[in-house]
């Protein structure tokens, strides 16, 4: 989540500074070139000064030497050998009357010859366009030269660019290096605030996935963050004490409808043997009124041993899951031979976490129910293996199988595929199994099993729990 929100966070602060950034640029270049048109206009309005004494300049019939003139041009030359600003005055009639260097003219078009059309209209020229770094531009100013309310002449100053455009770059390298500072400052202080809200998001995150594994105690633990979230982990621990006060009102009714049914259900079997005595011996009601009890209890049994599974928690410990599991295959053998059943084990060395207690019962559960589904003269394999991170024990049986709508259903409580109902059982075995495996992190599977048959793969972890 962090991943997902922080982006977004970033983008906006991102969007923030460039918007803030980028009209400040853009005003640091504006004041940069007005700061040099204002210094062009102080000298052409000079040089337009010294231009109003010089009285025939603008004459073709000029004979004398003028002072004034050769002042300007001095002037002129020298301000152009100072800071390489070609300038010049110009007779409306395009007559240089003084210019620095030399060759500077005025052209038929362009940015000068626009600027002096527009001074001799008697008015300064418009400022010139913006100079950006990445231009070459050259910046043209010119001032009218007035006489008696004439104009006489222009004065057009043609600046080269490149110390502005280098005062501009320079400037827009400190407001870029302030943006990433202040970026960076951004990022930090988003991290810091993702993490202080969405640290009760992880805990809680973390506790529900506990919960969800079957640890039932967990809670979310305080961690900080908004008040809102505060809150929230809050409500999630007074609703998980509910739910766990109601799970374990389920398993206490369970556990004691079971053990209190028991009793009236013991002296009832009794009281059928005695009536068996004065039936006769063939009698198949009272066979079948017998059956049915022992039925039942065996359910209740069952049922009982259903609510301490879910109610137990495992007592983990290093396990040598191999040895395990090849006394549960010797135990069962003698039932697997009286049945003419082969019951064959693969049990090499491996270790796990679990309990040793818990794993024996739901391998007993597991190997009894293939035993009961497989045919004599076929075989019952028990396999132990290790994949690294878990290690399985594989029974395989070579009984009718499951369809794969059975499979999605087998090991729900109660629940017996329609074709099997003619044989011994409660339906409650596998879910038995699979409390006892969950309790210590463990987990059953099922699938088919070629040809013919089930395969039921019980799988603990090698790794311990985790603080």
């Amino acid at each position: 989540m962090r991943t997902r929100l922080l982006p977004l966070l970033i983008v906006l602060m991102a969007a923030v500074l460039l918007a803030l950034g980028i009209p400040l640029a853009v005003s640091l270049a504006a004041a940069q070139q007005q700061k040099v048109v204002v210094d062009r206009i102080d000298d052409t309005a000079r040089f337009a000064s010294l231009a109003q004494f010089v009285t025939d300049a603008c004459s073709s019939t000029r004979t004398s030497r003028d002072e004034r003139l050769e002042t300007l041009g001095s002037e002129l030359t020298s301000y152009y050998g100072v800071y390489g600003i070609r300038a010049g005055v110009f007779c409306r009639t395009d007559i240089p009357m003084a210019k620095a260097p030399s060759d500077f003219f005025l052209p038929n078009s362009g940015e000068v010859r626009d600027a002096f059309d527009e001074a001799t209209l008697s008015r300064r020229s418009h400022d010139p366009k913006q100079v950006w770094p990445w231009q070459r531009h050259r910046l043209v100013v010119a001032s009218p030269v007035i006489r008696d309310g004439d104009v006489v002449a222009v004065v057009v100053t043609d600046s080269p660019t490149g110390p502005l455009r280098s005062r501009i770059l320079h400037g827009w390298l400190i407001i870029g290096a302030g943006e990433i500072a202040a970026m960076l400052l951004a990022v930090g202080a988003a991290l810091r605030l993702t993490g202080w809200v969405l640290r009760p998001v992880r805990v809680l995150d973390a506790t529900t996935h506990e919960i969800a594994s079957g640890r039932l105690k967990s809670r979310v633990a305080a961690a900080g963050g908004p008040p809102e979230l505060r809150r929230l982990a809050q409500a999630f621990n007074e609703m998980a004490d509910n739910v766990e006060d109601v799970l374990e009102q389920q398993r206490a009714f369970v556990a004691d409808a079971s053990h209190q049914l028991r009793n009236p259900l013991s002296a009832l079997l009794l009281r059928i043997e005695l009536l068996a005595l004065e039936l006769p011996e063939d009698n198949e009601e009272i066979a079948s009124v017998r059956t049915e009890g022992k039925r039942l209890a065996e359910v209740l049994d069952d049922l009982l041993d259903l609510a301490l599974a879910e109610h137990t928690e495992a007592d983990l410990m290093v396990t040598d899951i191999g040895a395990l599991t090849a006394e549960r295959v010797a135990a069962w053998t003698p039932t697997a031979e009286a049945k003419g059943v082969r019951l064959v084990g693969d049990c090499p060395p491996t270790t796990a976490w679990a309990d040793p207690v818990t794993l024996s019962s739901a391998l007993d559960a597991v190997i009894d129910n293939a035993l009961k589904f497989t045919p004599e003269d076929q075989s019952v394999e028990v396999t132990v293996a290790s994949n690294g991170s878990t290690s399985t024990v594989v029974v395989s049986d070579n009984g009718p199988g499951l369809t794969d709508e059975e499979l999605a259903r087998v090991g729900d409580r109660f629940w017996r595929s329609g074709r099997h109902q003619n044989i011994k059982g409660s339906g409650l075995g596998l879910s038995i199994s699979r409390a006892l495996l969950s309790a210590g992190g463990g987990s059953i599977s099922y699938g088919h099993h070629e040809p013919h048959g089930l395969t039921v793969t019980v799988s603990v972890p090698r790794n311990g729990p985790t603080a």
